[in-house]
Protein backbone atom coordinates (compact mmCIF):
# COMPACT_ATOMS: atom_id res chain seq x y z
CA UNK A 1 0.00 0.00 0.00
CA UNK A 2 1.33 3.49 -0.80
CA UNK A 3 0.91 6.18 1.48
CA UNK A 4 -0.12 9.54 -0.51
CA UNK A 5 -0.25 13.03 1.11
CA UNK A 6 -0.77 14.85 -1.94
CA UNK A 7 -3.11 17.89 -1.19
CA UNK A 8 -2.23 17.54 2.16
CA UNK A 9 -1.06 20.43 4.16
CA UNK A 10 1.26 19.60 7.11
CA UNK A 11 2.62 22.49 9.35
CA UNK A 12 5.82 21.31 11.31
CA UNK A 13 7.87 23.44 14.21
CA UNK A 14 11.60 23.41 14.31
CA UNK A 15 11.22 21.34 10.52
CA UNK A 16 14.33 22.58 8.75
CA UNK A 17 16.94 20.56 11.03
CA UNK A 18 17.37 17.42 11.87
CA UNK A 19 14.83 15.05 12.55
CA UNK A 20 12.58 17.81 11.71
CA UNK A 21 14.06 18.31 8.32
CA UNK A 22 13.70 14.44 7.82
CA UNK A 23 10.36 14.61 8.71
CA UNK A 24 9.99 17.65 6.05
CA UNK A 25 11.69 15.96 3.69
CA UNK A 26 9.41 12.62 3.58
CA UNK A 27 6.38 14.65 3.10
CA UNK A 28 7.54 16.56 0.60
CA UNK A 29 8.47 13.46 -1.66
CA UNK A 30 4.99 12.48 -0.88
CA UNK A 31 3.46 15.31 -2.38
CA UNK A 32 2.64 17.28 0.70
CA UNK A 33 2.32 20.91 1.44
CA UNK A 34 4.21 22.41 4.12
CA UNK A 35 4.15 24.90 6.36
CA UNK A 36 7.32 24.94 8.48
CA UNK A 37 8.13 26.97 11.34
CA UNK A 38 12.24 27.43 12.43
CA UNK A 39 14.00 29.58 15.32
CA UNK A 40 17.34 30.79 14.14
CA UNK A 41 19.21 29.69 11.35
CA UNK A 42 17.69 31.37 8.27
CA UNK A 43 20.31 29.32 6.00
CA UNK A 44 19.45 26.22 6.86
CA UNK A 45 15.97 26.67 6.21
CA UNK A 46 16.31 28.22 3.07
CA UNK A 47 18.00 25.19 2.34
CA UNK A 48 15.31 22.98 3.64
CA UNK A 49 13.02 24.93 1.90
CA UNK A 50 14.89 24.53 -1.60
CA UNK A 51 14.94 20.78 -1.21
CA UNK A 52 11.48 20.23 -0.98
CA UNK A 53 10.85 22.63 -3.77
CA UNK A 54 12.98 20.38 -5.60
CA UNK A 55 11.12 17.80 -5.08
CA UNK A 56 8.27 19.57 -6.70
CA UNK A 57 6.68 19.94 -3.32
CA UNK A 58 5.48 23.55 -1.59
CA UNK A 59 7.29 25.32 1.24
CA UNK A 60 6.39 28.26 3.31
CA UNK A 61 9.00 29.08 6.10
CA UNK A 62 7.97 31.16 9.47
CA UNK A 63 10.38 32.36 11.36
CA UNK A 64 10.08 32.79 15.19
CA UNK A 65 10.22 31.19 18.48
CA UNK A 66 7.35 29.01 19.07
CA UNK A 67 6.80 29.75 22.45
CA UNK A 68 5.56 33.23 21.46
CA UNK A 69 1.73 33.09 21.16
CA UNK A 70 2.48 35.78 17.93
CA UNK A 71 4.63 33.23 15.96
CA UNK A 72 1.50 30.48 16.65
CA UNK A 73 -0.90 33.48 15.01
CA UNK A 74 1.63 34.01 12.41
CA UNK A 75 1.47 30.12 11.68
CA UNK A 76 -2.03 30.36 11.64
CA UNK A 77 -2.39 33.25 8.95
CA UNK A 78 0.39 31.60 6.46
CA UNK A 79 -1.92 28.35 6.90
CA UNK A 80 -5.59 30.06 6.48
CA UNK A 81 -4.62 32.59 3.71
CA UNK A 82 -2.06 29.77 1.34
CA UNK A 83 -4.31 26.70 2.31
CA UNK A 84 -7.72 27.15 4.44
CA UNK A 85 -6.68 23.84 6.22
CA UNK A 86 -3.50 22.13 8.57
CA UNK A 87 -4.46 18.45 8.36
CA UNK A 88 -1.32 17.38 9.94
CA UNK A 89 0.17 18.99 12.76
CA UNK A 90 4.22 17.94 13.98
CA UNK A 91 5.16 19.15 17.16
CA UNK A 92 8.99 18.34 16.63
CA UNK A 93 10.33 21.81 18.04
CA UNK A 94 12.76 21.57 21.31
CA UNK A 95 15.35 23.12 23.20
CA UNK A 96 16.40 23.19 27.19
CA UNK A 97 19.20 23.40 29.00
CA UNK A 98 21.37 20.10 29.56
CA UNK A 99 23.40 20.48 32.82
CA UNK A 100 22.90 18.56 36.29
CA UNK A 101 19.73 19.57 38.09
CA UNK A 102 21.40 21.49 40.60
CA UNK A 103 23.43 24.03 38.29
CA UNK A 104 19.96 25.30 36.93
CA UNK A 105 17.75 27.96 37.62
CA UNK A 106 14.24 28.70 37.18
CA UNK A 107 15.18 30.70 33.73
CA UNK A 108 16.60 27.49 32.53
CA UNK A 109 13.07 25.39 33.50
CA UNK A 110 10.97 28.19 31.84
CA UNK A 111 12.71 28.10 28.55
CA UNK A 112 12.59 25.00 28.46
CA UNK A 113 9.00 24.28 28.77
CA UNK A 114 7.91 27.23 27.31
CA UNK A 115 9.10 25.69 23.60
CA UNK A 116 8.77 22.23 24.61
CA UNK A 117 5.60 22.53 25.73
CA UNK A 118 3.58 25.91 25.87
CA UNK A 119 3.91 26.44 22.85
CA UNK A 120 3.43 23.23 21.32
CA UNK A 121 0.16 22.88 22.59
CA UNK A 122 -0.24 26.38 22.14
CA UNK A 123 -0.28 25.94 18.52
CA UNK A 124 -2.07 23.10 18.30
CA UNK A 125 -5.32 25.25 20.25
CA UNK A 126 -4.54 28.02 17.72
CA UNK A 127 -4.92 26.13 14.82
CA UNK A 128 -7.73 23.75 15.89
CA UNK A 129 -10.50 25.25 13.87
CA UNK A 130 -8.67 24.42 10.81
CA UNK A 131 -8.27 20.51 11.15
CA UNK A 132 -10.38 19.12 9.50
CA UNK A 133 -11.94 15.39 10.37
CA UNK A 134 -9.39 12.67 9.91
CA UNK A 135 -6.24 15.21 10.86
CA UNK A 136 -3.38 14.54 13.14
CA UNK A 137 -1.46 15.76 15.87
CA UNK A 138 1.98 13.99 16.10
CA UNK A 139 4.25 15.02 19.28
CA UNK A 140 8.03 14.60 19.04
CA UNK A 141 9.65 12.90 22.33
CA UNK A 142 12.77 10.69 23.84
CA UNK A 143 12.81 8.02 26.12
CA UNK A 144 14.19 10.70 28.46
CA UNK A 145 10.68 11.62 28.97
CA UNK A 146 10.30 8.68 30.78
CA UNK A 147 13.58 7.33 31.77
CA UNK A 148 16.80 9.31 33.78
CA UNK A 149 19.13 10.26 31.64
CA UNK A 150 22.07 12.43 32.69
CA UNK A 151 21.69 16.05 32.42
CA UNK A 152 18.31 15.90 30.87
CA UNK A 153 16.11 16.98 33.68
CA UNK A 154 14.98 20.04 32.52
CA UNK A 155 14.41 18.74 29.04
CA UNK A 156 13.22 15.17 30.44
CA UNK A 157 10.20 16.94 32.36
CA UNK A 158 9.45 18.78 29.21
CA UNK A 159 9.13 15.79 27.64
CA UNK A 160 7.32 13.99 29.83
CA UNK A 161 4.68 16.94 30.08
CA UNK A 162 3.73 16.82 26.11
CA UNK A 163 3.27 13.31 26.03
CA UNK A 164 0.64 13.93 29.30
CA UNK A 165 -0.71 17.08 27.39
CA UNK A 166 -1.29 15.07 24.19
CA UNK A 167 -2.83 12.11 25.86
CA UNK A 168 -5.32 14.59 27.38
CA UNK A 169 -6.04 16.20 24.28
CA UNK A 170 -6.49 12.93 22.24
CA UNK A 171 -9.32 12.32 24.54
CA UNK A 172 -10.79 15.49 23.69
CA UNK A 173 -10.42 15.51 20.10
CA UNK A 174 -11.40 11.83 19.42
CA UNK A 175 -15.15 12.94 18.69
CA UNK A 176 -13.99 15.13 16.26
CA UNK A 177 -11.91 12.51 14.39
CA UNK A 178 -8.45 13.93 15.11
CA UNK A 179 -5.75 11.57 16.31
CA UNK A 180 -3.42 12.75 18.25
CA UNK A 181 -0.07 10.80 19.00
CA UNK A 182 3.42 11.10 20.29
CA UNK A 183 6.58 9.12 18.64
CA UNK A 184 8.97 8.98 21.15
CA UNK A 185 12.96 8.48 19.61
CA UNK A 186 16.02 6.88 20.86
CA UNK A 187 19.17 8.44 20.58
CA UNK A 188 19.14 9.77 17.40
CA UNK A 189 22.43 10.73 15.43
CA UNK A 190 22.12 14.72 15.10
CA UNK A 191 24.11 17.44 15.53
CA UNK A 192 22.27 18.03 18.53
CA UNK A 193 24.50 15.01 20.55
CA UNK A 194 26.87 17.73 20.30
CA UNK A 195 25.24 19.91 23.26
CA UNK A 196 25.80 16.39 25.78
CA UNK A 197 28.72 16.86 28.11
CA UNK A 198 28.74 13.12 27.89
CA UNK A 199 28.36 13.01 24.51
CA UNK A 200 30.57 9.83 23.50
CA UNK A 201 29.69 7.91 26.54
CA UNK A 202 25.78 8.53 25.91
CA UNK A 203 26.58 7.36 21.81
CA UNK A 204 28.85 4.02 23.03
CA UNK A 205 26.31 3.20 25.83
CA UNK A 206 23.32 3.27 23.20
CA UNK A 207 24.85 1.09 20.78
CA UNK A 208 25.52 -1.35 23.42
CA UNK A 209 22.27 -1.69 25.06
CA UNK A 210 20.40 -1.56 21.41
CA UNK A 211 19.24 -5.07 20.81
CA UNK A 212 19.04 -3.80 16.79
CA UNK A 213 22.59 -2.92 17.47
CA UNK A 214 22.83 1.22 16.21
CA UNK A 215 21.54 4.20 16.87
CA UNK A 216 18.23 5.57 15.74
CA UNK A 217 18.54 7.80 12.55
CA UNK A 218 16.40 10.99 11.53
CA UNK A 219 14.64 8.94 8.50
CA UNK A 220 13.75 6.11 11.15
CA UNK A 221 11.55 9.20 13.41
CA UNK A 222 10.09 10.22 9.58
CA UNK A 223 9.21 7.17 8.99
CA UNK A 224 6.95 6.74 12.00
CA UNK A 225 5.54 10.09 11.98
CA UNK A 226 4.38 9.20 7.78
CA UNK A 227 2.67 6.21 9.47
CA UNK A 228 1.09 8.16 12.20
CA UNK A 229 -0.28 10.86 9.65
CA UNK A 230 -1.58 8.06 7.22
CA UNK A 231 -5.04 6.66 7.47
CA UNK A 232 -3.27 3.58 8.33
CA UNK A 233 -3.05 5.10 11.63
CA UNK A 234 -6.70 5.33 12.56
CA UNK A 235 -7.59 3.94 15.44
CA UNK A 236 -4.35 4.57 17.06
CA UNK A 237 -5.12 7.04 19.81
CA UNK A 238 -3.11 9.13 22.32
CA UNK A 239 -0.43 6.32 22.44
CA UNK A 240 3.56 6.69 22.55
CA UNK A 241 5.15 4.77 19.75
CA UNK A 242 8.76 4.22 20.81
CA UNK A 243 11.32 4.14 17.78
CA UNK A 244 15.04 3.39 19.69
CA UNK A 245 15.64 -0.10 18.21
CA UNK A 246 14.93 -2.07 21.46
CA UNK A 247 16.52 0.03 23.73
CA UNK A 248 13.38 0.62 26.34
CA UNK A 249 12.08 -2.81 26.31
CA UNK A 250 15.85 -4.05 28.25
CA UNK A 251 15.11 -4.25 32.17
Amino acid sequence: MEISFKDKVVVITGGTRGIGRSISLKFAEEGANLVINFLRNVNEAEKTKKEIEDRGGVCELVKGNIAEPEVAEKIREVVQSKFGKADIIVLNAASGVLKEFHQTDLKHFRWTLEINVFGQINLVKTLLDLIPEGGKVIGISSLGGVRAIPYYTLVGASKGALESALRHIAVELSPKKINVNIVSAGVVETGALRFFPNKDQLIQESKRRTPLGRLVTPDDVANVVLLLASPLSDMIQGQTIFVDGGYSILA
